[in-house]
């Protein structure tokens, strides 16, 4: 029994998860991840999160943030999709 445990803590350890030292981080120590999801809830909040929110005028994408009241053209469509990509990509523009 006591090797069984043995091998299955080894088992555990080796699967573990990297450390957050080695997963890929955007400027400003920011999650692609948390971008990406923040860009499916609203095209732009991403991007403001990926430049660490502040001012809403100054860091957040006016085009990409307004024009995702826009139903099927911004949420759910395809600035929902253009934002998600950016975000993950860790990009922070403005282009639609």
């Amino acid at each position: 029994m006591k090797h069984a445990l043995i091998v299955l803590f080894s088992i555990l350890v080796l699967a573990a998860p990297a450390s957050a030292a080695e997963r890929r981080r955007c400027p400003n120590d920011r999650s692609p991840e948390g971008a990406t999801w923040l860009s499916i809830a609203h095209p732009g909040l991403g991007e403001w999160y990926l430049k660490g929110w502040g001012p809403f005028f100054d860091n957040a994408p006016q085009k990409k943030f307004w024009l995702g009241f826009i139903p099927f053209y911004g949420w759910p469509g395809y600035l929902q999709v253009k934002s998600a990509i950016d975000a993950a990509n860790c990009r922070t523009n403005d282009d639609i």
